[in-house]
């Protein structure tokens, strides 16, 4: 059974903290990157930083340390969940669900992509997300209103 984590938070994200989410990416990506054959350090950090905007991202902090992201970007239609990520030692202790309930209200409709069969999309479908979309590496899922 996982432990509980009985101190997590989300704080604004500033523009110096694009490295060390990076540095969260090309690490927690890694193992779906390399199974699908894709994985290159230095793309997987650039793509990053590339599309960062720190005005939509969330800092994860656990027990006051560094611990991940998560972004809410404001789209037309909805929201789309973006750089969702937490370190190897935050999985698998509750903390992605605690965010997930937080952040994910039942009046908007919510858009996300994760590689395929990552264990993300387990998550994301214990959170009510269904898959739209899909190529040969990614999933496009969606939460609507309830």
């Amino acid at each position: 059974m996982p432990s509980e984590v009985t101190t997590w938070a989300l704080r604004p994200a500033v523009p110096d903290d694009a490295d060390p989410i990076a540095e969260l990416r090309a690490v927690v990506l890694r193992p779906d990157l390399e199974r699908l054959g894709i994985f290159d350090p230095d793309r997987v950090r650039r793509r990053f930083k590339d599309a960062f905007l720190p005005e939509h991202t969330s800092i994860v902090e656990v027990d006051a340390t560094f611990a991940g992201s998560i972004a809410l970007r404001p789209a037309g239609d909805g929201v789309w969940l973006e750089h969702f990520y937490l370190s190897p030692s935050t999985q698998g202790r509750g903390v992605g669900s605690a965010i997930l309930r937080t952040v994910l209200t039942d009046t908007e409709v919510f858009r996300l992509n994760v590689l395929r069969d990552s264990p993300a999309q387990r998550l994301y479908e214990r959170h009510g997300f269904t898959t739209y979309a899909q190529d040969p590496t990614d999933l496009w899922m969606i939460r609507p209103p309830s």
